[in-house]
């Protein structure tokens, strides 16, 4: 699990399972560039716990939704350090409605966030490991839902079942050059977003309800990302790990 030395580039790392990702890679010795919307609330609050653990933070704010946002904040992430070691992927967009319902506009802004900047950032960071020639480690945050077909989520199911294909196909590419590319499906993860769409009682009262008793934490999603990206998974690469708490299975278990 140690990071140290490296230098880390995390996507929407304002808040939620991005913020916690940066997190404990700066608590496992990494210096950290983070990402986050522009006008974020977030952000230099983030850095300013990740500076606190004694790590080195730079802050950018862009748009990761955009070819030209996703160049402007790996140019900018090159300017303020030499290289980068570690990159984790964590642009998503979601709206939940019924597929007939569901505005076409708002399907291809869910694949174009979720799917295509992924695409953007890995190719412009991956072009800058193979150009540095040392190898690095990416880690695309992807859902259970990709795996799941879940009501009123067709659009964020299917751009996440793309990006762990994606990821797989890179994967393959970029082994000639020792870097390793994975992806973690969280599972139901207690983040900022979560309160919005849901009440205290029914995040509590559901929570109780799946096999781990409650809700996943974004720093559980972090230290995963962080082994992923620590020498001690040096050997594993194009692969999905699932971190949410037997989710998956919620509605297999026995009653009795």
């Amino acid at each position: 699990m140690d990071v140290t030395g490296k230098t880390a580039l995390v996507t929407g790392a304002g808040r939620g399972i991005g913020k916690g990702c940066a997190l404990e890679l700066a608590r496992h010795g990494a210096d950290l560039i983070i990402n986050d919307r522009p006008g974020s609330p977030d952000l230099e609050l983030t850095a300013e716990e990740i500076r606190s653990l004694g790590r080195e933070c730079h802050t950018i704010a862009g748009d990761v939704f955009s070819r030209e946002g996703c160049e402007a904040i790996v140019a900018q992430a090159l300017d303020a350090v030499d290289h980068l070691d570690i990159f984790v992927s964590n642009p998503a967009y979601s709206r939940r409605e019924t597929f007939l319902k569901y505005d076409p506009g708002e399907f291809e802004k869910t694949v174009q966030a979720t799917l295509t900047s992924g695409f953007h950032m890995s190719q412009l960071v991956a072009r800058h490991m193979v150009e540095r020639d040392a190898g690095g480690k990416i880690v695309f945050i992807s859902s259970v839902q990709a795996e799941l077909p879940i009501a009123l989520c067709c659009a964020y199911g299917a751009a996440k079942a793309g990006l762990n294909h994606f990821m797989r196909s890179i994967a393959v590419e970029l082994s000639q050059h020792r870097i390793n590319v994975n992806a973690i499906e969280p599972g139901w993860i207690d983040t900022p977003g979560e309160h919005v769409a849901f009440s205290e009682a029914e995040i509590r009262e559901r929570g109780r309800e799946l096999p781990w008793g409650r809700l996943g934490r974004p720093e559980e999603i972090g230290k995963a990302a962080t082994f992923l990206c620590s020498d001690a998974a040096e050997y594993i690469t194009g692969s999905v790990l699932a971190v949410d708490g037997c989710f998956r299975y919620k509605d297999w278990r026995s009653r009795q």
